[in-house]
């Protein structure tokens, strides 16, 4: 997985006041938790353009006042009308616990069904997986060449070495649906027979 680095610096956590003028500052409210203890830091929010406004999923290593901690993005909070960024919520990962994401999935191959005339339909664009960080990729490749027309795939019909799906086992991720014209062209070659 790749990976990204923030740096930051402790703060006390002082409730909404605090946190107010934190961001009058320019400055973001996170915090850090899941390991030995929470920590509570502030962070320029520039540093979090290429973090937050992208499709890939990072290990961020945080930086809070010289030490630092390996970490994922957990939870995001923004102004409901500025779209502001209001606060951060990190949780601490370790190479020997397991993790929950969600990642990103990645279609590849040419369908057989929409080479007959069919089209495709992505019904997920993120799979929720449980793992070790070691066991986790940047994306979840999904291989549609032998998928045919009026045929779908579901979270039950892919796995991934290391990785336990946690999404619904009957949910669809993609398929590919009969259009009118793959219809009336399969009607035309029925009757024709």
């Amino acid at each position: 997985m790749q990976t990204f680095d923030i740096k930051g610096s402790k703060r006390v956590a002082g409730g909404k006041k605090a946190a107010k003028v934190l961001r009058g500052q320019g400055l973001v409210p996170c915090i850090i938790y899941g390991g030995a203890e929470e920590i509570a830091f502030s962070v320029d929010e520039e540093q979090f353009r290429n973090l937050i406004f992208t499709p890939n999923i990072y290990i961020v290593n945080v930086d809070i006042d010289g030490k630092v901690y390996k970490a994922i993005l957990k939870d995001l909070q923004f102004h409901p009308v500025s779209d502001k960024l209001l606060h951060v919520d990190f949780l601490e990962v370790s190479d020997d616990k397991p993790v929950t994401i969600a990642l990103p999935i990645s279609i590849t191959g040419n369908s057989e069904g929409v080479k007959a005339g069919g089209k495709l339909q992505v019904e997920m664009r993120k799979l929720i997986v449980k793992g070790l960080i070691k066991d986790l990729p940047d994306v979840l490749t999904v291989d549609i060449t032998n998928l045919g027309l009026g045929k779908v795939f579901k979270v039950q019909d892919l796995s991934f070495p290391g990785l336990e799906l946690l999404n619904g086992k009957a949910a669809v991720v993609v398929s590919v649906r009969m259009t009118r014209a793959a219809k009336s062209a399969a009607d035309a070659a029925a009757a024709g027979k």
